[in-house]
């Protein structure tokens, strides 16, 4: 008895091989173009890692001397100095007031404020020693104004009727100290993006030799494909695809390291405030935090290098390409 799912044959008919239920041959995982691992591609990652880690620290202490000046002038732009000179049969003491009734006199000073013997005595202390007394040295006397930034007094009118009714005084609204200090950051701002632009060039350059380097190394292969129909576009995003993911690599651990040394210092600062050295880096530098805008900028640092490395691969690629064809035009 035949089975019920089977048909019978036709006279003459040859029964049909069993294809579908044969296992079908493993698909060969097709090779990348460009080997995955090697030491050219690990020396790389290196050079992209330090590139990116001294680029980082060159934004960082942009940013941070930057923003000390933007806190200096600040503090500078908030107050300006009268000088009172002492001379014969001045009476100090009288000058002073009369200064600071001046002063007080402009619209847009806040307040005056007379520095005594007391403070004027531990201003020079460092210098002439301790237990001074000034009235036997002739040691001018100052007069602290308070400014208002919004609407500063009109410097000009207050140091003509300063000059009028007390020859020997003398206003200083620091101004020259204040450009002083613009043009210095303008200065340290311009040598850091050179200082950046010069990493970012050296960057550049070594993904252009490493490039070219995978591609000679690779070159037999390369050719092989392009000549037998793969397109350069097909060619160049494979080239693109493995530098991207390997300036990514680079990029972040050498972005990685540039935060750390960052939020180390900030830390070290915040933990030694009560030390000299600390005080002094503080006066300079802040607490050593480049602010959420510094981190920002670390973070589109590892994009730029990321997608320059790809893109100099890529014309790399391109250019190599074109170079072959008009070795072998008859291809």
């Amino acid at each position: 008895m035949t089975d019920a799912t089977e048909r019978p044959l036709s006279p003459g008919a040859r029964p049909a091989p069993a294809v579908a239920n044969m296992p079908s041959p493993p698909r060969r995982k097709m090779a990348p173009i460009v080997p995955e691992q090697n030491i050219a591609g690990r020396a790389l990652v290196l050079v992209i890692a330090i590139m990116t880690f001294l680029s980082c620290l060159t934004l960082g202490a942009v940013t941070l001397v930057r923003d000390s000046a933007s806190v200096w002038e600040n503090q500078i732009a908030r107050g300006a100095t009268i000088q009172i000179k002492p001379a014969d049969g001045l009476d100090m003491e009288a000058a002073l007031e009369a200064a600071a009734r001046i002063a007080s006199g402009f619209q847009g000073v806040k307040s005056t404020r007379i520095v005594d013997r007391a403070a004027t005595s531990r201003l020079l202390e460092p210098w002439l020693g301790s237990n001074l007394d000034i009235d036997e040295l002739p040691v001018p006397r100052l007069v602290i104004v308070e400014i208002d930034v919004a609407s500063p007094p009109d410097f000009a009118a207050m140091r003509s009727l300063l000059a009028s009714e007390l020859p020997t005084a003398s206003l200083d609204d620091h101004r020259a100290w204040i450009d002083r200090l613009v043009a210095m950051a303008r200065t340290t701002v311009t040598i850091g993006v050179a200082v950046l632009i010069l990493m970012l060039s050296a960057t550049v350059l070594c993904v252009v030799f490493a490039t070219r380097g995978a591609m000679a190394g690779n070159g037999h292969i390369i050719e092989v494909l392009h000549f037998v129909g793969a397109e350069a576009r097909f060619i160049a995003t494979e080239f693109r695809r493995h530098f991207l993911l390997t300036g990514m690599k680079g990029a972040a651990a050498g972005g990685f390291v540039a935060v750390v040394v960052f939020i180390a210092f900030s830390f070290w600062s915040s933990m030694n405030l009560a030390t000299p050295e600390a005080d002094q880096a503080t006066a300079l530098f802040g607490n050593f935090a480049i602010g959420s805008a510094g981190y920002a900028g670390v973070v589109l640092i590892v994009l730029v290098i990321a997608a320059l490395t790809a893109a100099t691969s890529h014309f790399t690629v391109v250019a190599y390409l074109a170079e072959m064809e008009s070795r072998h035009p008859d291809h």
